[in-house]
């Protein structure tokens, strides 16, 4: 396979000084793990090789570092191997503690809203609201293990939430409030929750959307709820089911002192929800230590904040990088949340929030940035950015001329870190490093403690090249498992599947001989809509359902050709039905009503025939490829479909249509 560069990949846009590199938490890092290992790390890829290779003492190390607060033993760090390994099994903790161990007047959050207001809480008012939090779930009979769900905006409300949860062992799992019943059911009547917390309605785009219709029907198809507290009108909601909602200061009500259960390494944190492409969203497990001590490394060494620094990143509370940002209290940082639209009054409005909070770490998303660029935005005309240090993106993969644009227009001297990892281990594998230069459509590293490769077909490694992007030693972030999946059956399916023993992501990558590389989007059938991953399943339930749909396919084209990508839903219609405007605003609607406004897809298109393979699987990922200008014969052998004369006729649909954006790069696959 030829190697293809992406076009303007490489060309140098920024370098550390020597006085960032020697202030740099990694280097610190670096140094101190010298001391106690005896080894010399010359450069950051000597300290990530003896990461990789060490990865038992490794994250000892990190533990010790980051001083978390082991009960009982560090020792075994590992037992075992990939899919079935297992990480300090004779170590208690509490994710909890160790971010709110600071207990002084430093500003912990500041909470703003698309209507201007600002809420601030210090890390003392947020250890005193916590300890409310965690009395009131005691009181409604909250346990360990318990879940506890949440339907809330990305606000101090949701904070206080999972950290209270997660202080007594409890299992915290949030969807956003945008998001539609069906969807809120498809996760939250998976792990049965006990307790819900939730809001009755939420701001976007300068309107206010009311939630209270929908908390009834949630309420009253979750049977094992106890207690609902519901941030606004409770009396609205009133009796829903067996319990009858309660104001959030209810939650509030008792003062109490802030306590913690010590729990296993691995007991559960919080769940998840990646994609399913086929069955329900994937209800994925992670541990307290896993994700305490990868997001320690991750916020400290990687994105190098710490407690002089305003960490924000656009996000909800659906999507795991909301997750990343509550662990920002780990390091000290001060949080900025922002609950609302992004556009509103215009795309300048978070370069501004930028500014007025002085935000010096400031994530967003791939398509954000080129919205930006696309509209004529000048960041830096708009607004005084001088407090800010690093750009931080992910979602989807930044090209080469949006690198170049921010350091054009946002700033000559910035850290902008492209990142790219997932849901299923709530952190990133390839980021950015503080020592290292920036080069237009590259990611700088691969993280410590995170084998990467880059692998072809038949399990070949690969410099250079477009592989798949695989892990072939364990991290402590990797799931538990699977909510109700006991024999790790759909576990297993879903990352060893293809590989045995070694975790397939399930996208494309291109390694680099100095340890950088570029990410060429999803080599799987799932969509990624900014950032959010979604299973084709959901689509299909909810637009099948619909009288006059026969047959569906969904495809998202977000790759590194188009990193903004479109969404194609194509429908095969009952007899005597059009795809008039009416049956196109039905089904927009009723996606974006009973899933969530990112289902809604860009272009919908009649069929005579879905293609599907002989034992009757969907074309998903052929079809994708022949969206993004690939030759139909080069994607799927005639031989192995039930019914080749469909793809021919989508693929003349395609033709006159035109592909969804250039071709990308040759692949493995290819």
């Amino acid at each position: 396979m030829n190697d293809m560069a992406v076009a303007g990949e490489g060309e140098l846009l920024w370098e550390p000084t020597a006085e960032r590199c020697a202030a740099a938490r990694m280097s610190h890092f670096m140094r101190w793990l010298e001391r106690e290992t005896g080894e010399r790390f010359d450069a950051y890829e000597g300290a990530w090789r003896w990461s990789v290779e060490q990865v038992g003492p490794f994250w000892q190390a990190v533990a010790r570092y980051f001083e978390v607060p082991f009960g009982g033993s560090s020792e075994p760090a590992l037992v075992g191997k990939l899919p079935e390994a297992h990480w300090f099994p004779n170590a208690t903790l509490n994710y909890a503690e160790r971010l709110l161990r600071r207990r002084d007047d430093h500003l912990a959050i500041v909470a703003r809203a698309e209507d201007g207001s600002r809420r601030t809480l210090s890390y003392a008012e947020l250890a005193e609201r916590v300890a409310r939090a965690r009395a009131g779930l005691v009181k409604a009979g909250v346990k360990p293990g318990d879940r506890v769900a949440a339907f809330l905006p990305n606000g101090v409300e949701a904070i206080v939430g999972v950290l209270a949860t997660a202080s007594l062992g409890a299992v915290w799992s949030s969807a956003a409030p945008e998001f539609g019943v069906k969807s809120v059911l498809d996760r939250f009547q998976q792990i049965e929750p006990t307790v819900l917390l939730a809001c009755d309605g939420y701001v976007y785009g300068g309107k206010r959307f009311g939630r209270v219709a929908e908390l009834h029907e949630i309420a009253a198809a979750l049977p094992s709820l106890r207690a609902l507290f519901v941030l606004g009108d409770a009396a609205a909601v009133g009796a829903v089911g067996g319990v009858t909602a309660q104001p959030w200061s209810e939650l509030l009500a008792e003062q109490a002192p802030l306590e913690f259960a010590a729990v296993p390494f691995e007991h559960p944190l919080w769940i998840l929800y990646s994609s399913g492409t086929t069955g329900l969203p994937k209800a994925i497990v992670q541990g307290h230590g896993g994700i305490l001590l990868e997001h320690l490394k991750a916020l400290s060494l990687h994105l190098d904040i710490g407690e002089s620094d305003r960490f924000f990143w656009f996000s909800t509370t659906g999507w795991m990088m909301w997750n990343m940002v509550v662990s920002a209290l780990g390091v000290g940082a001060t949080l900025v949340l922002f609950d609302g639209s992004p556009a509103v009054p215009g795309l300048s409005a978070l370069w501004k929030l930028a500014e007025q909070e002085q935000i010096s770490y400031f994530g967003t998303s791939a398509p954000f940035l080129l919205a930006c660029k696309k509209a004529g935005l000048v960041p830096k005309d708009v607004a005084n950015l001088s407090a800010l240090r690093s750009i931080g993106t992910t979602g989807a993969p930044l090209p080469s001329d949006g690198f170049k644009w921010v350091y054009d227009n946002v700033s000559a001297d910035v850290l902008l870190g492209s990142v790219s990892g997932g849901t299923d281990v709530c952190t990133a594998f390839v980021l950015s490093c503080p020592l290292l230069p920036v080069r237009s459509g590259r990611i700088q590293c691969r993280g410590l403690g995170a084998k990467i490769e880059a692998w072809d077909d038949a399990g070949r490694a690969l410099t250079g090249e477009v592989g798949e992007l695989v892990l072939t030693e364990p991290l402590p972030c990797m799931p538990l498992g699977f909510w109700n999946d006991p024999a790790r059956e759909r576990f297993n399916a879903s990352y060893f599947g293809v590989y045995p023993g070694v975790w397939r992501h399930g996208d494309w990558i291109k390694l680099n001989p100095d340890g950088s590389s570029v990410i060429y989007g999803r080599s799987d059938s799932t969509l990624n809509r900014g950032g959010v991953r979604m299973g084709t399943s959901e689509f299909y339930a909810v637009i099948e359902a619909l009288p006059e749909i026969a047959d569906s396919l969904v495809v998202d084209t977000g790759s590194l050709a188009d990193a903004v990508g479109k969404m194609w839903l194509f429908v095969v219609l009952r007899p005597g039905i059009e795809l008039d405007a009416d049956l196109k605003r039905r089904i927009k609607d009723v996606l974006k009503t009973e899933l969530s406004p990112r289902h809604v897809p860009d272009l919908v298109r009649a069929i005579t025939a879905v293609p599907r393979t002989l034992n009757g699987k969907k074309l998903e990922v052929p079809v994708k490829r022949i969206l993004l200008g690939e030759a139909a014969e080069k994607v799927a052998s005639r031989d192995t479909l039930a019914n080749p004369e469909a793809l021919d006729a989508l693929v003349a649909l395609v033709r006159a249509n035109g592909p969804s954006s250039p071709p990308p790069p040759p692949t493995a696959r290819g």
